[in-house]
């Protein structure tokens, strides 16, 4: 086997599902620490931010902005790869104010009203704080409901 047979058979390997999911599950738990860590699961932080009260949220997420520009940047520069050997490709997405004013402002209502967005949902009940079983609830059912109406809404 040469050189290079050994890295195509590499690009076209494909990992068992077990490991797949391991990773996932570590990803998942390093960024569930990273967001208890930073208080970026916090209720308080969340409502400081909303009231102007503090800039701390405003520099977790203008840091999370920065860091997603560099990386999608870096993945388009260097053509970056797959484990799989496909070409990671990140499309390029339409022009079109409505959707995600519409976007924001549902997004925001939710997160104002719960305190807390999507990802810290698991982070906290992770963490035992059990009432954010009502907020996955309402996450989940939000989910379908974008589901049956996404023909209807702007794209």
């Amino acid at each position: 086997m040469t050189d290079r047979s050994t890295i195509v058979l590499l690009r076209t390997r494909t990992f068992s599902p077990v490991l797949s999911l391991l990773s996932y599950l570590l990803a998942g738990t390093f960024f569930g620490v990273v967001l208890v860590k930073s208080e970026a699961a916090s209720w308080y932080r969340i409502q400081e931010m909303f009231r102007f009260q503090s800039v701390h949220m405003y520099g977790l997420i203008g840091s999370a902005v920065l860091t997603g520009m560099l990386i999608t940047w870096l993945l388009r520069k260097v053509q970056a790869r797959a484990l799989t050997g496909q070409t990671i490709h990140v499309q390029a997405k339409d022009p079109g104010l409505p959707r995600y004013i519409l976007g924001g402002l549902t997004f925001g209502l939710g997160w104002g009203l719960a305190g807390v967005c999507p990802g810290p949902i698991f982070t906290l009940l992770g963490s035992g704080v059990w009432t954010m079983l009502i907020v996955l609830l309402f996450a989940l059912v939000g989910t379908w409901l974008y589901g049956v109406l996404r023909d209807h809404l702007p794209h």
